[in-house]
């Protein structure tokens, strides 16, 4: 059978589909550019894991044995962490992983999952994969949360609703009320709280009281295990041995679980740099806000969403993409979309105090030069 009939073979609507954009890793730029790169697109977490975590990883004793599949040590880790009973958490290689768990369990294919853009690209991308129909309800002016818009999209085939709270890109948090309002709909709510640590609030309480609500987390931003890929999702218990039975024995790897369970050991360090990071995220606004033609977003995750303003009409390049490429040539690296109602905007991750003072001064540089 050649390449062509094989093709033929292929799921509808997966030969075509666009793949997840992704950062770029810092080793393969750092040879192109030739120079030290200053990452602040992807959000990960400048002060790197904590020591006990590179302790444990360097002394394990077994990585040549299988991980418990019932990851049994980490959930009760995180059961002391959260508050939540171990029968109610559920581990995945990050939180990814708990996306495409969540849309395998509930998602046939043709059946609806609702999405609020502009917001975190996996969710299109997974819903695709599983063979699902997106709906978007776009936000409002602001990125507030259309929630009218949503409760009509429902049909008879919506079966979930992905929010990201805070939401990346853009920061903001969803409030509780809007979160029952998409709960009592009788839908499943899926909640993706991976900037957690970085808010002030969470509605993880609500699981207790609506089993349709599934509250996702990951170790990657607060805890600086973004490589290992740990994430855990909070929900009712019955669903829980659902996601249990459908997930791949070993989709949490023994480093991973390690680091993890490490990390849940060294609270108190990891919550200072998030504490510095908060610090740094509110610096770093500040000083972009100090340029006229920077409008950054209030936010409560680790990152800042800015707006950028042109510096004339008759273009054909945003100017939000012109800074994106004038940083990259000085070795700065933020984060720019194609997306519709982002395309005149920059994502920046909060990173070290020299990594925004570099980053500021850069910024003045490369305007004038546009």
């Amino acid at each position: 059978m050649d390449i062509d009939r094989v093709g033929r073979l292929i799921r509808p609507g997966l030969a075509s589909m666009r793949g997840y954009d992704p950062v770029e890793p810092i080793d393969v730029l750092e040879r192109e550019l030739g120079r030290r790169i200053v990452k602040l697109d992807g959000n990960e977490n400048p002060y790197l894991s904590s020591p006990r975590a590179r302790v444990v990883l360097a002394d394990y004793p077994y990585y040549h044995i299988y991980p418990d599949p019932l990851q049994r040590n980490l959930r009760e880790a995180l059961s002391r962490y959260t508050g939540f009973a171990a029968q109610s958490i559920v581990c995945g290689n990050g939180s990814d992983d708990l996306i495409d768990l969540v849309l395998r369990l509930f998602v046939r294919e043709g059946d609806e999952v609702l999405n609020a853009p502009p917001t975190f690209g996996m969710y299109p991308f997974l819903v695709t994969v599983c063979g699902g129909q997106l709906v978007d309800v776009p936000r409002r002016d602001g990125f507030a949360l259309d929630i009218d818009g949503l409760r009509r999209a429902v049909t008879e085939r919506t079966r979930l609703v992905f929010i990201a709270s805070p939401n990346n890109p853009t920061g903001d948090v969803v409030t509780a009320d809007e979160i029952r309002q998409l709960l009592e709909m009788d839908i499943v709510v899926a909640v993706d709280e991976a900037y957690f640590e970085f808010g002030s609030r969470t509605v993880a309480d609500m699981v207790h009281d609506y089993a349709n609500l599934f509250v996702l987390r990951t170790f990657s931003k607060w805890a600086g295990l973004a490589g290992l890929r740990v994430g855990y999702c909070l929900c009712h218990e019955r669903l829980a041995s659902h996601l249990l039975t459908i997930k791949q024995p070993y989709n949490v790897n023994v480093a991973g679980e390690a680091a993890a369970i490490a990390s849940l050991e060294d609270v108190e360090y990891l919550l200072a740099n998030v504490e510095r990071l908060k610090r740094e995220r509110e610096r770093l606004s500040s000083g972009l806000a100090s340029f006229p033609f920077l409008h950054p977003y209030p936010s409560e995750a680790n990152f800042v969403l800015c707006r950028v303003s042109e510096k004339d009409t008759d273009i054909t390049v945003t100017a939000a993409r012109r800074l994106r490429d004038g940083l990259r040539l000085r070795g700065i690296l933020v984060r720019f979309y194609e997306s519709e109602g982002l395309r005149d905007c920059l994502r920046i991750s909060a990173g070290l105090p020299k990594d925004t003072d570099a980053l500021l001064n850069a910024i003045g540089e490369v305007w004038s030069e546009l």
